[in-house]
């Protein structure tokens, strides 16, 4: 079986035992991406849509890294603290798959892995 991975340096990835995506043939399965800072910490807290647009943009240079556009995203998965905000996130993410809309879940839950993070994502993506 043919496997690619990649990391992103993030705080979580080895100490949980993960990779940030991973490519096996055709498919590429992107990890839960929070909205961090190159240091680990919470980027712009307290504001929805910018939370959303970094969480998209790790993901998709994860998946960059491993032959993906957003063109090949077919799935994503939105997990969020506060589903009041889903605009906020939904804009964002019409920003970036607009052109080529996949399958996609957004869920409220209660917490994430630092308390002012408000949006996780995953994305899964198919190539040609």
């Amino acid at each position: 079986m043919d496997r690619q991975h990649v990391t992103s340096g993030g705080p979580w990835e080895e100490k949980f035992g993960y990779r940030r995506a991973v490519r096996v043939g055709k498919v590429i399965h992107v990890s839960g991406t929070a909205p961090v800072t190159d240091d680990g910490q919470t980027f712009a807290p307290s504001q929805p849509y910018e939370q959303a647009k970094r969480c998209f943009e790790i993901a998709l240079k994860a998946a960059a890294e491993l032959g993906a556009g957003p063109e090949h995203v077919v799935r994503t998965r939105m997990y969020v603290t506060d589903i009041r905000h889903s605009e906020e996130y939904g804009r964002a993410h019409g920003e970036f798959f607009r052109e080529n809309p996949p399958a996609s879940t957004m869920v409220e839950v209660r917490k994430l892995i630092l308390p002012d993070m408000l949006i996780e994502i995953e994305l899964e993506a198919l190539l040609p």
